[in-house]
Parts: structure tokens; C-alpha cells; sequence
């Protein structure tokens, strides 16, 4: 992409033609927002309208038109020189030009007084003439949906990426002011689940006092937010679905809000006060009867009560086989130092990463046929399977094979090759690592690889990946690993064979 402007939080704030046609006027808009731009710490551009007027309006309706829009323009007409004024204060102010230009002579006007964000209005969406001239532009593009079907923008997705145009999508109701009601803030959920890869905004006209919709965007995912703007004075009335200076400070403080409030997408490590908190509810483990070192503790020894005392076990960590390595006395708290826990079960570890496979395709959107057989390869056995091994689904196996390869993050399996097997490998969701020959791959969502007989690979993930494999027939005797300790396992020690994942059939 050669132009690679970033769209994420950016803020839109759309002068129209609320510079009422006076260059004063507009620059007082420009100058007044700009500091309430820079307290809030935002990425924001001011936003003009093209239009070539004595083109742009048919000759019949430019007096007395019955079209409410055509009077409005021309009495607010600005010249060009005008507008590079206001694109100049705009730059001088440290802000981001953007404009829509309602006709192809407007693009052409946009490139020379240096631009740089082209926005589509929604009246223009399906405009191709207008729509095409703008992706010659070489500028990024927005373009708001307001009206469209889900068939016209998936035309204007295809067509902008065949033209290798970096764009964006606003999810837009064009209704003068937008009641709650018909806001359908769910379409920016929508679009996102349609193109994860594109950025989704929200480009809005409800009242200025509305600041739920900006919230509820947020958490919807828009990463680009636009509002009307101006400065109403004794002489020029503003309208019911622009903002002031002052409401766009509350609005934009109303953002920063929903962003502590939605926090990261990523689900890290509780927070202290939270880990806290929990813990003064928790009920602990307490030994019913003294405990004699080396006993084994079985369920009938012990008890579960509040308080829960940091380094105590607790209920989620009670397991038969636990051995006590002191005494311990009557209702005295059983603390970890004081224990010997034993290592999971390889069944459980084999059903934790059942759990973590199903999530992983849940989050993927990958649905499994009815019938399949899963294989855990584990070439240093099952308690080193986090780090060592893969989950193998296989869906076919015929005189063609397909299988869908599930590594956990971290996960890494080794060097091997297959004599029979010629296999591809297509990434569907994560990030795979491989090595082939040698070679070092990074593969994303939709890259290929084909491995051929007798040639050398291992993969491994950080992220998580799943991956489709197409292939000739499988064979369970096809595998010989660079590691020879591998090859001398009979295949019940280095692999699990689950027949339906849902009962836990091992």
C-alpha cells in the first residue's frame, strides 16, 4: 500500500457549511477547536465540503429550486482560495485536512491544495464516476454507508481493494438529527464481523447532548468517530446535529471514558486490588483432623472454609494424592509450602487443551463436521505437551486427506518428514512459524505452503494457530522425525487418540 495512513482513533470534525460562507468565520471554528483537540489528546482533522456549484447544480434550479440543500450551498459558496486559507490554518494548528468532494472536478481541487483524507458521503457511495476519480486520487479514502445494502459495499470493498486504495468503512445513519431509535449501532458490530481487517467507524448526526452513541461505539469496535461542527453567533443559527467547541470537548471526554471503561481486548493477568478483593471472599482448605507428615490427604481430612490466607491452598487446587510434608494440626489452614501437590494428570492435560482448542475455534469461527477423530501428538510425552506438540483433526482421509492442525501458544513440533505424503498447509487464524529445508516461513491468514515428499519441516506458534492440511492419503507410519528417540516411541506414547472430544472418549 503506498499510501499507509493510519484511521484508527480518529476523530472527524466536519465544518459543512457551517463556515456560512465566510472565510472569517470558518478559520474562528478552525482555531477554536484546536485547543480543545490538543487538552483531550486526540488525532483529529477538520473536515470541508466540495462542490463545483455552477456544475454541480443543474441551471434550471439554481434559483428558486424546491430542493431544500441547493439554496444552502450557494449561499455559503467559498472560493478556492478560501479553502486553502482554511486547509493552511488547519496544518498551522497541527490538525489533519480532510474534505468530500461531491464531484470528480473536487477531487481534482482536493489533490492541489494538498488534502490529505478523502471522505465518500454516503449520497455518494454508489456514485462510481465520482467513486473511481477518487481512487486515482492517491489519497486514503473514507467512505460512509448510510443507506447502502450489504451488496453495494462489499462492491465498494472489492473495488477498493483491487485498486489497492487504503480505505475505511463509517457506519452512517442519515437521518438531521438521528433519534436513538434509528441509530442501529449494531452495524458497526456487523461490518467489523464482515472486515476484520478493515477499520470500522461511526460517523454520527444525533444531538450534540447525546453522548451514549459515542460510548456505545466504542465498545462496538469503531475506531473512527465524526460529528458536525460549529460556532453559532447573533448573526448565523447552528443546527440541531452540530456541535460546538464546548460540546465537542464533553464529547470527546465522554470517548476517553468509554475506553477506560471498555479497556484492551487482550484478557491479561487480574489486577492486584482484584486478586485482593477475591481472595477476602475465597474459602481456603483446613485440616478436619491433625495431619501427620507424610500422609496422604484424602477428601475426609479436610474442610473448606473462609478465611482464605495468601500462599494457602484453596478449593481450585484440591486434588487427590496430595502428601503432607509437616504436621499439621487440627483446623490449622493447609499451606502450600507445607505440600507436596502432584503434577496434573495426563488426562487433564489432554482436557485443558481440549478446552483451549474449542475456544480457539470458537474465536476463529472454524465449525467442525459432526464426525471427526482428534490426535494429540505429544513426541515428549503428555506433561510436556504445552510445549511440545499439536491437535490434529482429522476430517477426511481418503485417497485426498484434509485435517485442521491446532497449536496452542508456545507450542512447538519438530523436525520430521513423510515419505508417502505431499502435504499444503493454508493458515486460517493465528500465526505459524515453519522452518522447511532449512528455510525459515512466517505464515498469516490465507498463506499457503506445500510440503513434498521427503522434505524436511517443523512449525510452531506464539500466538495460536489453526491451519487447514490438504494431502495426499495419511498413513500413521509416515512420520520420521529428526530426533531419533522419537521414531523409536511406538505411537501410543507420543500420540492421544480422542474419538469424540465431547464425552473426553480417550
Amino acid at each position: 500500500m503506498i499510501n499507509d495512513f493510519d484511521f484508527n482513533d480518529l476523530f472527524i470534525l466536519d465544518m459543512a457549511n457551517n463556515h456560512q460562507g465566510s472565510l472569517q468565520h470558518g478559520l474562528r471554528i478552525i482555531q477554536e477547536l484546536a485547543p480543545v483537540i490538543h487538552r483531550n489528546g486526540v488525532r483529529a482533522g477538520i473536515k470541508f465540503q466540495f462542490r463545483q456549484l455552477d456544475t454541480f447544480i443543474h441551471p434550471s434550479h439554481r434559483t428558486g429550486s424546491d430542493n431544500k440543500h441547493i439554496q444552502r450551498f450557494l449561499s455559503t459558496r467559498l472560493s478556492k482560495d478560501d479553502f486553502r486559507i482554511m486547509a493552511e490554518e488547519v496544518k498551522k494548528n497541527g490538525l489533519i485536512t480532510i474534505a468530500t468532494p461531491f464531484d470528480e472536478e473536487s477531487v481534482d481541487m482536493l489533490v492541489e491544495l494538498g488534502i490529505e483524507v478523502l471522505k465518500i458521503a454516503s449520497a455518494s457511495a454508489i456514485d462510481w464516476p465520482l467513486i473511481e476519480k477518487a481512487a486515482d486520487s492517491g489519497k486514503p479514502v473514507i467512505c460512509s454507508t448510510a443507506g447502502t445494502t450489504l451488496e453495494q459495499i462489499a462492491d465498494l470493498v472489492s473495488f477498493f481493494e483491487h485498486r489497492r486504495v487504503n480505505f475505511a468503512l463509517m457506519h452512517c445513519i442519515s437521518i438531521y438529527p438521528t433519534p436513538d431509535e434509528k441509530l442501529k449501532m449494531n452495524q458497526i458490530e456487523l461490518l467489523r464481523n464482515r472486515y476484520p481487517h478493515i477499520v470500522i467507524g461511526f460517523s454520527t448526526h444525533e444531538r450534540p447532548d447525546n453522548l451514549v452513541s459515542i460510548q456505545i461505539a466504542v465498545s462496538k469496535g469503531a475506531r473512527i468517530f465524526e460529528r458536525h461542527v460549529g460556532i453559532p453567533t447573533d448573526e448565523f443559527k447552528l443546527n440541531d446535529y452540530s456541535s460546538t467547541p464546548e460540546q465537542i470537548d464533553t464529547w470527546l471526554k465522554a470517548y476517553r471514558q468509554a475506553q477506560r471503561i471498555c479497556g484492551e481486548l487482550k484478557r491479561g493477568p487480574a489486577l492486584e486490588e482484584e486478586i485482593e478483593s477475591l481472595n477476602a471472599l475465597k474459602r481456603g482448605v483446613y485440616a478436619r483432623r491433625p495431619l501427620k507428615e507424610g500422609a496422604e490427604i484424602e477428601r475426609a481430612d479436610v474442610y473448606f472454609a473462609m478465611p482464605f490466607y495468601q500462599g494457602q491452598l484453596h478449593p481450585g487446587q484440591w486434588k487427590p494424592g496430595i502428601i503432607a510434608q509437616r504436621l499439621f494440626e487440627r483446623d490449622e489452614p493447609l499451606m502450600i509450602e507445607g505440600l507436596m501437590v502432584p503434577q496434573e494428570p495426563d488426562k487433564q492435560v489432554i482436557f485443558d487443551s481440549i478446552h483451549q482448542a474449542k475456544a480457539m475455534l470458537n474465536e476463529a469461527r472454524i465449525a467442525l463436521p459432526t464426525d471427526f477423530r482428534v490426535e494429540f501428538s505429544h513426541h515428549y510425552g503428555i506433561p510436556n505437551f504445552n510445549r511440545v506438540g499439536a491437535i490434529f483433526i482429522e476430517c477426511i482421509n481418503r485417497s485426498y486427506c484434509k485435517k485442521l492442525i491446532i497449536q496452542l501458544p508456545g507450542q512447538f513440533h519438530p523436525s520430521h518428514y513423510h515419505k508417502r505424503k505431499e502435504e499444503t498447509f493454508q493458515v486460517l487464524y493465528g500465526v505459524l512459524e515453519m522452518e522447511v529445508e532449512g528455510r525459515r516461513k512466517t505464515l498469516y491468514p490465507g498463506d499457503i505452503q506445500v510440503v513434498q515428499q521427503g522434505v524436511w519441516h517443523e512449525f510452531w506458534s506464539e500466538t495460536g494457530v489453526i491451519f487447514e492440511e490438504v494431502s495426499t492419503t495419511h498413513f500413521n507410519d509416515d512420520s520420521f522425525y529428526e530426533d531419533k528417540e522419537i521414531n523409536k516411541l511406538s505411537p501410543s506414547k507420543r500420540k492421544t487418540v480422542v474419538n469424540h472430544w465431547g464425552r473426553y472418549q480417550i
